[in-house]
Order: C-alpha cells, then sequence, then structure tokens
C-alpha cells in the first residue's frame, strides 16, 4: 500500500471517484475544493467559490462531469475535466450522490428527510421520505434501476422509484446506523453499518443480512463493489482498509500511516483500490492477486 499527498491535512480528502479522463477526483471537505489525482501521482486542486461549502460526496455524472454535494452550503456542485465549476441550490445539507437510469443524478437531503434529483441543466425535484430525523445519507443505483440509500438515524434502507414511491426496509441489529451502500456484483445492495461494526447485504426483495466484523468498534464507513464478486469498505476508527467476501468472510489491512481518518474509496477498472484518507492523503491498495500488478511491491 502506498500514499499519494494530495493536499494540506487540514483539507480533509473525504469523497473520491474515477473520472471519465481516466483521474482520480476528489472532495476536500474542510478546504472548499475539489483535487485531481492522475495515476502518476500528479495533483491539480480546484478550489471552489465558498471555502466553508463543505464538498462530500461525488460521482461521474452523465454529462461527462463530475457532479458532487456541497453538505455545508445546501448545493450541488458539478466540475469539468478542465476544472470549470458551478453549483444550483438545493436543501437541507445534502451528502450522497449517484447517477440514475434516468439521466439525472438522486441525491440525499440530510436535514430535510428528502431525496433529491437534479438534471445535469439544474433542475431539481425532491421527493419527501416518510421519516422524521432519519438522516439519509449515502445513495446508489439498484439492479431494478431503482435508488437504494441509507437512513443512518432511522436504522433502515430505503427504496425510491423513478417516480417517486418509497419503501423502507428496517434493519434487524438496533442502532446499527448505516451509511455507505453499493451495487455488488452480484446484484445485491452492500451496505456498511457504523454503529454496530457490521456489513449489510440487501436484496431487492428487502431481505437482509449481517456479517459482524471481527472489530466491532472499527466503525466502517464507505463500500464499494470489487471485481472479484466481494467489496471493499473503510474502516474509519481502526485506520484500516477491510475487504468481504460474497459469503461474509473479511479480511483487514493496516493503513500505512497511524490516524488516518479513512472515508471514501474508489476501485478503478484494473482492480486498484483508492481510499481517501482525511489527513491529507490517498491510499492505493493493489490487491496482490490483481491480475494486472505489475507496479511497485505493496
Amino acid at each position: 500500500m502506498r500514499e499519494f499527498p494530495v493536499s494540506e491535512p487540514a483539507a480533509g480528502p473525504y469523497g473520491i471517484v474515477p473520472g471519465p479522463d481516466d483521474a482520480l477526483w476528489i472532495t476536500l471537505v474542510h478546504a472548499g475544493a475539489i483535487a485531481r489525482l492522475t495515476p502518476d501521482g500528479a495533483v491539480g486542486t480546484f478550489s471552489l467559490d465558498a471555502p466553508e461549502s463543505g464538498p462530500s460526496i461525488i460521482t461521474t455524472g452523465p454529462d461527462g462531469a463530475l457532479w458532487f454535494t456541497r453538505n455545508r452550503d445546501d448545493r450541488i456542485g458539478r466540475i469539468t475535466t478542465d476544472g470549470k465549476h458551478t453549483s444550483f441550490t438545493v436543501r437541507g445539507a445534502p451528502f450522497g450522490i449517484t447517477t440514475a437510469p434516468d439521466g439525472a443524478l438522486w441525491f440525499t437531503e440530510m436535514n430535510t428527510d428528502t431525496i433529491g434529483r437534479i438534471t445535469t441543466d439544474g433542475t431539481v425535484t425532491e421527493f419527501p421520505l416518510p421519516t422524521t430525523g432519519g438522516f439519509a445519507s449515502m445513495i446508489v443505483t439498484g439492479p431494478d434501476d431503482a435508488l437504494w440509500f441509507t437512513l443512518n438515524q432511522a436504522n433502515a434502507i430505503g427504496r425510491i422509484t423513478l417516480d417517486g414511491e418509497v419503501t423502507l426496509h428496517e434493519l434487524p441489529t438496533p442502532a446499527a446506523a448505516p451509511v455507505g451502500i453499493t451495487r455488488g456484483t452480484d446484484n445485491a445492495l452492500w451496505f456498511v453499518e457504523i454503529g454496530a461494526g457490521q456489513v449489510g447485504r440487501i436484496t431487492v426483495d428487502g431481505t437482509v443480512t449481517e456479517f459482524p466484523l471481527p472489530d466491532r468498534t472499527a466503525r466502517p464507513h464507505a463500500i464499494t463493489a470489487a471485481p472479484d464478486g466481494g467489496c471493499w469498505f473503510t474502516e474509519w476508527a481502526a485506520n484500516r482498509l477491510a475487504h468481504i467476501t460474497s459469503d461474509g468472510q473479511v479480511t483487514e489491512h493496516d493503513l500505512p500511516a497511524p490516524g488516518s481518518e479513512p472515508h471514501g474509496l474508489a476501485v478503478t477498472t484494473d482492480g486498484t483500490v483508492w481510499t481517501a484518507l482525511e489527513t491529507g492523503s490517498v491510499a492505493r491498495h493493489i490487491p496482490v492477486d490483481n491480475p494486472h500488478h505489475h507496479l511497485d511491491s505493496e
């Protein structure tokens, strides 16, 4: 595993996604900026129009730009691969964001119990959730072309169709506090429970399976599907990157520097795992069984 510095420690790398330009795009949540990291380690930084905007989760949009939530000033941001950025006003502390099958971007609003939809021209539609203080967090497109999202304080996984119909699935473990969610290669939704120290799996019919971690105090935060059929996830409190197989076997990897505060992560097409560390770096992990492993020994 190797680290690449992308900012000052106080800037707080948080969300990360591969862009259409073969670079990684990273939100700097405390600096009000977006960073770009090329595969050879070159870094570029683009300051936003508000230093306190709190850019959080970032995704590649259907228009070839990068779209991200601005959690602290209630806006959705857009940045092109050449660094031109704009933003659109929404409500209620947007956090998670994903591209949907309808060609729009769907996002969560933490403070308003709302799921939002924004078109690439900036038209916003909002759908209320049947919760109060549910704290909608991450969101992803499911295999059924609906959007699946975590409700951190309602202890549930939500599903919303493209026409706004909402279904909630309560989790078996009380106070599990789900955060990250991803579509697995098995066409189930995998999520992490930061409060319970577990990884969960939910099928499109609502069947939930939970896998306790070896360290229940690890506070898993983000999760993404791996090409081997499992998922990678971050263990924020334990300073680790971890992998879970489709049958629930967990392997953990310590990060090189103590207290790294791992948050978002992404897997590129060659199977390499990239993790945003809030202390100012991005960690690169090349699995030893990766057939593309030809760089340095990490």
